[in-house]
């Protein structure tokens, strides 16, 4: 079983635009240079809310990646987020269909 981590943040300055250039060059490379590493993405969820999804083999290496992610935000954008919230859990379930030709 993958375990996911889930973070909620208040975007502040900029815009998701913006937020995504930064993490696919910060936070990204950082998380895939680590253990279990699996996925990342991020969610506009509207009004100023982001969701930032990390997929990760172990719960430890998924506990892991929330303290890293803090000191992250806290070092390059912490004056355009804010955390909100943030979950680990169990992902039983995530699959794709195939696409058509």
């Amino acid at each position: 079983m993958r375990y996911t981590r889930l973070s909620t943040y208040d975007l502040v300055k900029g815009d998701f635009i913006e937020l995504t250039g930064i993490a696919e060059k910060g936070i990204l490379p950082t998380f895939a240079m680590e253990p279990g590493f699996v996925n990342f993405g991020l969610v506009d969820i509207g009004n100023h809310k982001v969701v930032s999804i990390s997929i990760w083999e172990t719960r430890e290496e998924a506990q892991k990646s929330a303290s890293m992610a803090a000191t992250w935000v806290q070092q390059h954008i912490a004056d355009r987020v804010h955390l909100v919230t943030t979950y680990i859990g169990d992902l039983a379930l995530f699959r794709g269909v195939p696409v058509a030709a």
